[in-house]
């Protein structure tokens, strides 16, 4: 009998994960609009102990929420504009220091050699002007794709607009929510369920909260110190690696490669290089043995190739949503695990087969 309900548990389950497969494309907003519900849900619990009503307070969290991403957009969108058009007028002189400098080094260490056509033929796109054929050639199946794209397009953006709606509705009914799930539990599974999802939200509250923290420190500590150095690039440089710093080691290889050759174009010099090389270091040492020791700490407890494979899993079934809740998700996979490894531990079956080992030991 019990063994004809865990297959049904199975079942359902199976059942379950195949119907989230199937509507990935659509539940993007919704997934979004739970994830900014979670994550503002501890805001406005705390304005309901200082007497706010519920509703008046998921008002004030959204209205504040949606200012603070405002005023960033203000902010960080002229500044990016600005090194993006540089960065654009700079293309001509990056690719001909990859032909002139990187090209031979990989050539000679590693036995890659740079295709001198498709290198020229970027040069000429980026400079618009040498050859307006080849920039049009290549061009040219780019707008035909956007154009036959245009619906896609049109859907993102509708998609993206639901994300508000859905965070404000499920922040608004979040505490009725979790009654109305608690009420579907098996009696007799309820504390233990219980159990589990209080240690996943310790996780990922620690993750969240930690995590971020550490993306926007890194990144700022990348950003301060490429422009104390003078580089130009330094905020489009310090968000890359801070962005990618969520995958151990990636923010650290992007970003110093980003400013080596940024600089290496730039100043033309190597003690420029060697200052860049320095602010790396210093950012990579502050960020392991302060920032996330202190902001995330072992309460995930996931190893660093854990969480590659967890991303690149993610990337490869879900695509980029499914990358940026690899690490989420895997943290809840640990809690289960570690759960499951103690009933084991606990369990009979443990205590028969040690006690066996140790009958075998015995002369």
């Amino acid at each position: 009998m019990k063994e004809m309900q865990s297959m049904k548990w199975w079942i359902l389950g199976g059942l379950l994960v195949g119907f989230i497969y199937l509507l990935q494309p659509i539940l993007t907003p919704f997934l979004l609009g739970g994830l900014c519900a979670y994550l503002g849900d501890p805001l406005v619990s705390a304005l309901q102990k200082r007497g706010l009503k519920r509703n008046i307070a998921v008002v004030l969290v959204f209205i504040c929420g949606t200012l603070l991403l405002l005023l960033t957009l203000l902010l960080v969108t002229p500044l990016l504009a600005d090194q993006l058009e540089y960065l654009q007028g700079q293309m001509p002189l990056i690719l001909q220091s990859v032909q002139t400098f990187i090209s031979p080094l990989l050539e000679k260490y590693f036995g890659l050699k740079w295709q001198q056509a498709s290198l020229q033929e970027w040069f000429n796109i980026a400079t618009a002007g040498n050859n307006w054929k080849t920039a049009s050639d290549f061009i040219a199946p780019i707008l035909t794709s956007l154009s036959k794209s245009g619906l896609v397009l049109v859907g993102w953006f509708a998609s993206m607009a639901l994300v508000p709606v859905v965070t404000f509705y499920l922040l608004r009914d979040w505490p009725h929510l979790l009654i109305q799930l608690k009420t579907l539990l098996p009696r007799h599974l309820e504390p233990q369920i219980i159990q589990l999802t209080l240690s996943c939200h310790e996780v990922l509250g620690a993750f969240f909260r930690g995590q971020l923290l550490v993306m926007l420190a890194v990144g700022m500590i990348y950003t301060l110190g490429l422009w104390i150095l003078g580089l130009k690039l330094a905020l489009l440089i310090g968000m890359l690696a801070g962005l990618a710093s969520i995958i151990p080691y990636l923010g650290f290889s992007l970003g110093i490669i980003s400013a080596l050759l940024a600089a290496a174009v730039q100043f033309q010099d190597g003690i420029h290089l060697a200052w860049v090389v320095l602010v790396f270091t210093i950012g990579q040492l502050l960020e392991g043995t302060i920032l996330t020791p202190i902001l995330v700490g072992d309460r995930i407890g996931l190893h660093p190739v854990a969480v590659i494979f967890s991303v690149l899993a993610g990337a490869q079934l879900f695509g980029f949503f499914g990358m940026l809740l690899a690490l989420p998700v895997s943290a809840m996979i640990l809690v289960l695990l570690r759960f499951m490894r103690e009933k084991y531990l606990n369990s009979a079956w443990y205590g028969a087969a040690k006690t066996s080992a140790i009958t075998e030991q015995q002369p």
